[in-house]
């Protein structure tokens, strides 16, 4: 492996911006899945579709129009500038920004999933036995949906790091700020650096086959465990 010190920087950016993303998700992804899952309101599936929309739109426009709200003229952006934070285009905020919306499918759909696996009658036990729901969710929903949280996680994390059409519109390239691996090996193909991109490519290659492996493993014990 041939990494430079830029390219050790790009790692430890695209690092900490997945465990941010991946722990925003969560936080986010949670309670909206849990509606999901129960909700019987015409609104489900609107906000469904609405969830999925970044697996099918193309990262590049997804990117654009963040990058045009989020931008000095745009809504998001003439609001922030007038608290005084500045823009968040081009900021590592802003690429946080894009990459939770990006991600969200990937945090909400194995979550969705995993509560609608559960049914209704552990809840129901719970609340015969007196538990608030807020009880009830954490002592009874939530571990019995852990390997769904444990999939959202590991999609999440996995997801953000290998971003490249929205990082690229929204953060640019900037290096120490916005510029990670996705990018990284970007720069390196442009610049004819061809070791260094098959370094960090090779990297991510083995990655994004850990995860899969992970994502496997972890489906197939929550499969033999369930009755």
């Amino acid at each position: 492996m041939n990494f430079s010190p830029d390219d050790y920087k790009a790692v430890w950016l695209t690092l900490q911006l997945a465990t941010a993303t991946t722990l925003l998700l969560l936080l986010l992804a949670t309670p909206l899945a849990w509606w999901l899952a129960r909700s019987r309101s015409v609104w489900r599936t609107p906000v469904s579709a609405v969830v999925a929309l970044p697996l099918v739109l193309p990262p590049t426009v997804l990117g654009f129009y963040l990058l045009v709200a989020l931008g000095p003229h745009g809504p998001v952006g003439q609001f922030t500038q007038w608290a005084g934070w500045g823009s968040l285009a081009f900021s590592f905020t802003g690429l946080l920004l894009g990459s939770v919306i990006y991600s969200l499918p990937f945090a909400v759909q194995p979550l969705q999933h995993a509560f609608e696996a559960m049914g209704t009658r552990p809840m129901e036990v719970a609340a015969t036995l007196r538990a608030s729901p807020w009880d009830a969710f954490f002592s009874v929903a939530v571990p019995l949906a852990r390997p769904g949280f444990v999939t959202a996680a590991i999609l999440s994390f996995a997801h953000t790091v290998g971003e490249f059409g929205v990082v690229l519109m929204i953060g640019g390239n900037i290096p120490d700020k916005t510029r990670v691996v996705s990018t990284q090996i970007y720069g390196h193909v442009e610049a004819m650096q061809y070791d260094q991109a098959h370094s960090l490519a090779g990297l991510m290659l083995v990655f994004s086959f850990v995860v899969l492996m992970a994502v496997a493993w972890f489906n197939q014990r929550g499969s033999r465990v369930t009755p």
